[in-house]
């Protein structure tokens, strides 16, 4: 895909993040998820587990989130971009997984690092957390859906319990 367009049905997200919920844990915490970064062509790679960095197979299903990036704020443009993200994949198919500290949304900071994304050598798992849910998008409504339902459910299910638990019984 040369010409940089995505395209939602091949889960192609040319220069964008892509995120997509973790079971149970974004049911908890709908603002945690597991990340990946796209080449120019639109392939995604993301830390997937110990020593391993995935290529176009998320390890939490496809998308349901991308926050499309401009490549021409990373140093060296569209080659420094894929540069940058293959650095970044070598360098995490050699390190172990942590959930806490070492994670998919350090594999991405690392991308954005060394490419100087807009100028900076400062990104990290919080920025990106905070970015992909302000300025990430849904890859469709039920990408919508699958995000923000089971989060819904699993809090009014913690409100309802909480509420008749503290009603005396009679």
């Amino acid at each position: 895909m040369a010409d940089g367009k995505i395209d939602k049905e091949r889960h192609r997200y040319p220069y964008c993040i892509v995120w997509t919920p973790i079971p149970c844990l974004s049911w908890l915490f709908p603002f945690i998820g597991h990340m990946g970064i796209c080449m120019s062509s639109g392939v995604i790679r993301d830390f997937a587990g110990p020593y391993y960095v995935s290529e176009d197979n998320m390890a939490f299903g496809n998308p349901t989130r991308y926050w499309e990036l401009d490549p021409s704020k990373a140093v060296g443009g569209a080659v420094g971009w894929d540069n940058a993200v293959a650095e970044a994949s070598e360098i995490y198919s050699k390190r172990m997984h942590n959930l806490i500290c070492d994670n998919c949304h350090s594999h991405v900071a690392r991308a954005l690092n060394l490419m100087y994304y807009d100028g900076s050598t400062s990104w990290n798992m919080v920025t990106l957390c905070f970015m992909m849910l302000i300025r990430g998008k849904n890859v469709s409504m039920m990408g919508c859906l699958k995000t923000w339902i089971p989060a819904l459910i699993m809090t009014t299910g913690m409100v309802l319990l909480i509420i008749f638990s503290t009603v005396p019984i009679h």
